[in-house]
């Protein structure tokens, strides 16, 4: 069974892989840079210190994404990689890596299930769902952790599987820590977050200007 489901996963990857072309080759890069997104993160920390005087408890939320984000990184990378010990399929040694397309000569480490990058994008999503419980934000983040943790497979660098697992372990450590805090620090219910649409909008813009960056390297 365990062969079957990674056969499977290089199967998929390789196909989902192969579609590639020099622009979604520098988007994509740019995409999967966790730096990049930095002002998108400072927006969400902002909209939170802007409310604590209604909320004063946003400031337990903002611990409390700090402390989800350091075990969800720890998690994967610091538990679960060294037990599971799975090659990425860019490295020589997974047997595909030969196959796979690489981006800028860049493999990544040696080991790459779960995926942190999953686990990570698909834990502040969660927690902004759970947090804010705005439709069109959770969309939002929703999208953007998708499409962070889709780069990391057109990169060649984690397999399908890699980035499920790591998808899952940043919900469920994000649900298990919001559960955790809100039983100790309770927020108003029906509490309305203003200003969350100007973290869309960076995010939006910062999406728009990976764009036009890509296009300009595409043609220079």
């Amino acid at each position: 069974m365990i062969e079957y489901l990674n056969n499977l996963d290089a199967t998929v990857l390789l196909w989902l892989n192969g579609f590639h072309n020099t622009f979604f080759d520098i988007f994509m890069d740019l995409v999967s840079n966790k730096w990049v997104w930095t002002p998108m993160y400072f927006s969400i920390f902002i909209v939170c210190l802007l409310h604590t005087k209604f909320q004063p408890k946003l400031l337990v939320i903002l611990a409390l994404f700090g402390i989800t984000f350091a075990l969800s990184d720890y998690t994967c990378a610091e538990i679960i990689r060294p037990l599971v010990n799975r090659p990425r399929p860019s490295n020589f040694e997974s047997g595909i890596g030969h196959l796979v397309h690489i981006v800028n000569d860049y493999r990544g480490g040696r080991y790459g299930f779960p995926s942190c990058h999953a686990a990570n994008s698909f834990m502040l999503a969660t927690l902004g769902m759970l947090v804010f419980k705005e439709r069109h934000f959770t969309i939002f983040l929703y999208s953007w952790a998708f499409l962070h943790t889709y780069s990391r497979i057109y990169l060649g660098v984690h397999y399908p599987g890699d980035t499920i697992i790591g998808a899952f372990v940043g919900c469920a450590l994000a649900w298990g820590c919001y559960c955790i805090c809100i039983r100790l620090y309770p927020l108003s219910d029906g509490y309305r977050y203003r200003y969350l649409r100007w973290v869309e909008i960076i995010g939006i813009i910062i999406l728009f200007g990976l764009f036009a960056v890509a296009g300009y390297l595409r043609w220079c």
